[in-house]
Parts: structure tokens; sequence; C-alpha cells
């Protein structure tokens, strides 16, 4: 579908226009909208546009990088949304001109939509040009990464915390599942924290130099993001070894009980076994009282070594 707003010199809003034969040097600038657009629609960036093969190319082959490309007449800059469900990543292009900005996504954007329904709901347009959109789009899109990455700092405090008393093996599982939803979040962050770096040091880009301060703010969120997923990320690892010392200390101390019982048995087994061989010449096996002259020295030898072992602290 494509959606087409044209705003006059006395900022009235045209939106009744049809792509392939509007004159849009008569407006002072305009947006054109092309959300989950078909082959034919997909064409008119060629044959009514006349946009450069290679950006077209860029768009209709969907999650390209974040990056900024210059042409003669437009900057093409593509830029990365995230479904909070998935965390999915969706790419939104944009072509700036001197007095138009146009949008394309593959999917539906609730960001665009969102920044169309407060233009077309604007009675005053004053301040409203091709940069003012792309600021509004790219500001929700940074806005909305907040809320995930809180929603992932809670499921991480859940699993530090386990109210639940989860077994161990689970929460690792959980905790593995975040890490990774972590590394996607940092995938889609910090190339679009170095593409406004470029934004904001480049000297072509006259409209953003014009609002600095408001892309400034943009990039001071995404350095927050960033900090936080790599924070983020630092502490799953500190519950992950947290985890596995935890772990490794509950094995040593059952391999520790496994040996001491071990230990105890070996003597009384090795008794056992000298006076279960059936020779013929073993005078203690007609002694009167070897049986309980055995047992005694057995019993002796395991309060021995339980008293020992205690003094060796091997019972905590």
């Amino acid at each position: 579908m494509i959606k087409i707003v044209a705003v006059t010199e006395e900022n009235r809003k045209w939106t009744d226009i049809d792509i392939r034969d509007v004159d849009f040097s008569q407006y002072k600038w305009w947006w054109i909208d092309f959300s989950e657009p078909d082959s034919e629609e997909i064409k008119q960036l060629d044959t009514a546009l006349h946009f450069h093969p290679l950006a077209i190319e860029d768009c209709i082959h969907s999650l390209q990088r974040p990056k900024l490309d210059y042409y003669d007449d437009f900057s093409f800059f593509v830029t990365h949304a995230i479904r909070a469900e998935s965390l999915e990543q969706r790419e939104i292009d944009f072509f700036i001109g001197s007095n138009y900005v146009v949008t394309f996504h593959h999917w539906d954007s609730a960001e665009v939509q969102q920044v169309w329904d407060r233009l077309m709901q604007q009675e005053d347009l004053t301040g409203w040009d091709e940069y003012r959109v792309f600021y509004e789009v790219l500001d929700k899109v940074v806005d909305n990464f907040f809320p995930i990455v809180y929603h992932l700092e809670d499921l991480i405090n859940q699993v530090e915390e386990n109210p639940e008393d989860k077994p161990m093996d689970v929460l690792l599982d959980q905790l593995f599942d975040l890490r990774h939803e972590l590394l996607r979040l940092r995938h889609t962050i910090n190339p679009i924290r170095d593409l406004f770096y470029r934004m904001l040091s480049s000297h072509r880009l006259d409209g953003i130099r014009e609002r600095r301060e408001y892309f400034a703010d943009i990039y001071d969120h995404l350095m927050k993001l960033s900090e936080m997923v790599a924070s983020n990320r630092e502490i799953t690892n500190d519950i992950r070894d947290n985890f596995i010392s935890v772990n490794s200390y509950q094995q040593n101390k059952v391999i520790q009980v496994l040996t001491v019982i071990t230990s105890i048995f070996a003597p009384l087994t090795f008794i056992a076994g000298i006076y279960g061989m059936n020779f013929v010449n073993m005078p203690e096996l007609e002694w009167q009282y070897g049986y309980h002259a055995s047992l005694a020295v057995m019993f002796i030898i395991t309060v021995s070594m339980i008293i020992w072992f205690k003094k060796k602290g091997w019972f905590g």
C-alpha cells in the first residue's frame, strides 16, 4: 500500500494523490509511505520517483545492515526496528531529498503509522518537514527498545532470585535463552548506534545539523541501551558462573561423602575378602571366637576412621 501526504506553502495537507501523475514540485514538501508494497508498487520507486537502482535493490532485499548512502539528489538510510514479541528485526528504509521523505518497509510498521496518524491530526504543520518525519519515526523506533530491555532485566532478576525454587538446570536453560535474546538486541542496537554517529558527524545532511540536539538525544538513548544490554550480559555471566560454582560445590560434597563411605568400607571389605576365601589351612576359621573377633576388629576400624574423618572436617 502506498500512502501520500503533500504539504503546500500554506501548510495545508493533501492526501488524495496518485503517485503516477502528480507534480510534486508544486508542494512545499511531501511524504510517501510504502507499507507492505506489492511488486507493482515497488516499481514506482523507479518509474515515478526515479531513485537509484542500487538503493531500490537494497529495499527489495530486506534486512540489510543499518547504513547511510549518499546519492546525487537524495540520501538513503537503512534502519531496523524490532518486534517485542519475537525480537525479530524489521527493516525501515528512508529516501530523503531536499523536500521529501519516502519510507519503505515490507511489514506493517507501528512506528511509521504512529507518526503518520500524528501528522494527520496536526492542524498547524509549522516545524514539520522531511527531517522532522525522519526524526519522529526513529525516535519511536528507539523508544520501543526500552520496554524490551526492561522486560529482559526483570526476567534476569527472577532467574537470580528464583522465587519458585526451580531446579538449577531449568534456571540455566532460561539464562542461556536470555543471553541469546540480549545478543539479538545487541546486534540490532549497536549498528543503529554506529549509524547515528555517522549521521551526526556528516556535513552533508543539513536537516540533521539543524536539528542536531534532537538526533543527538536519540543517539544518547542508543548509547544507554547499548550499555544496558552489555551490563545485563555481564550480569548473566556472573549468574551463570555462580550457578556453575554452586553446582560444582554440591558435586564435590557428594563426591566427598562417597569417598568417606568408600574409605570406611574398604578395610572392612578387605577383611571380609580374606576370610571369605576357601583355603583349607586357615587356622582362624577354626577359632571359637574368630567370628566375634573379626566383627570387633571391623567395628574398631569403622569407629576409628569416623573419628579421624571428623577431626579432618570431612563431615562438615
